[in-house]
């Protein structure tokens, strides 16, 4: 689709999503950010957070979750670059409440926003 954007979710291990949407968002060390067609070339380095991708076809927003990482656009096309990145459907609610309770006692900020946003994904 031509006027769609192309996205790629690169975890270290694997490509986690690729497809056409018509808009990404994401949190950065910015703050949040929106990712229409057309947008300027930018390097933006990611939160722990959910990323959410509205596919150009309509439908279903896609959800991913990112254990901070990097954000790349460049003529239409958004790569998403972490070590960590889950799809909501990929998560299990009682591995989360565990991860979560085990960043909270180790006061780790990035790790409990981790965690936050993946229980969030599944509740």
């Amino acid at each position: 689709m031509a006027d769609s954007l192309q996205i790629e979710l690169v975890a270290a291990d694997r490509v986690v999503w690729s497809g056409e949407a018509s808009e990404i968002s994401a949190r950065t060390v910015e703050g949040d950010l929106g990712v229409l067609r057309g947008h300027a070339p930018l390097l933006s380095l990611l939160m722990p957070g959910i990323v959410t991708i509205h596919p150009a076809e309509g439908g279903d927003a896609v959800k991913a979750v990112v254990g901070g990482g990097f954000l790349s656009v460049a003529d239409d096309h958004i790569s998403v670059l972490s070590e960590d990145i889950s799809l909501a459907d990929e998560l299990d609610k009682a591995t989360i409440e565990a991860e979560l309770s085990a960043a909270r006692e180790s006061d780790d900020e990035d790790a409990v926003r981790f965690a936050e946003a993946k229980a969030q994904l599944v509740s």
